[in-house]
């Protein structure tokens, strides 16, 4: 599957599906048993051309399994690892000020989204777009440098008076590439500002995602929009 949209903002990666299915493809990254893994990573992976695969079982990374919408976070640990520790945590993240913060966060948010996802696959797969064929994705992702994301964010906006067509949501890496555009099929989403996840990807790299309803309405007026205009074609000529 072609894309009209990453050719017009020069895209020099691939942009990626996010694929559920029940058989694993072979020769598809997956991470050893009993290792831990970052699902950004993977990611990173696939945009370069790799396939990966992942189950609930073979997602070593509790927020990675949540990410990806296989299972809600388990609270008694969470909050306080996002937190300021306690309960007998001791490595924390200081990402939500305490974890009464942090559990509200997890349950009317995470855990919420999680629970409306439909029923499942066994695999989810992240695979290069150009590599899907007969399926149907459930996201698609961009990862793009500053020049990039001003073009999307901006062709977010395009077929609306609205002006929240592209949004930033607190959240971990894989929620804000995934669970997010999974759950709210009408936006897109910048990702990638998890301080976690960023030594996983380029320093100049965000992500940029939608739900595969959003990505196809998207790329029938990509090419009428300014993406072919003169204001544009500067910057196309610069990446």
């Amino acid at each position: 599957m072609d894309s009209k949209i990453s050719v017009l903002i020069k895209l020099n990666n691939h942009p990626v599906a996010v694929v559920q299915t029940d058989a694993r493809p072979e020769k598809s990254l997956q991470f050893a048993a009993n290792r831990w893994g970052c699902v950004i990573a993977m990611l990173a992976a696939a945009a370069n051309g790799k396939v990966a695969a992942f189950t609930k079982e073979t997602t070593p990374c509790v927020g990675g399994r949540a990410g990806l919408g296989f299972a809600q976070y388990p609270l008694g640990w969470i909050e306080y690892f996002l937190s300021c520790g306690g309960n007998g945590v001791d490595r924390c993240e200081h990402y939500k000020k305490n974890p009464d913060v942090a559990r509200e966060f997890i349950c009317n948010v995470s855990n919420a989204l999680i629970e409306k996802i439909e029923p499942r696959k066994k695999f989810l797969l992240f695979k290069p777009l150009d590599l899907v064929t007969d399926e149907t994705p459930d996201v698609i992702i961009f990862l793009v440098n500053a020049d990039q994301l001003s073009g999307l964010v901006t062709l977010a906006n395009y077929d609306s008076a609205r002006h929240d067509g592209a949004k930033i949501l607190f959240g971990a890496g894989c929620a804000q590439t995934v669970l997010y555009p999974m759950s709210y099929k009408n936006f897109c989403f910048v990702g990638l500002t998890d301080p976690s996840a960023r030594k996983f990807i380029g320093k100049d790299l965000l992500a940029f995602s939608m739900s595969y309803e959003k990505f196809l309405q998207l790329e029938t007026f990509a090419e009428e929009s300014f993406l072919t205009a003169d204001a544009w074609q500067k910057i196309y000529n610069r990446q």
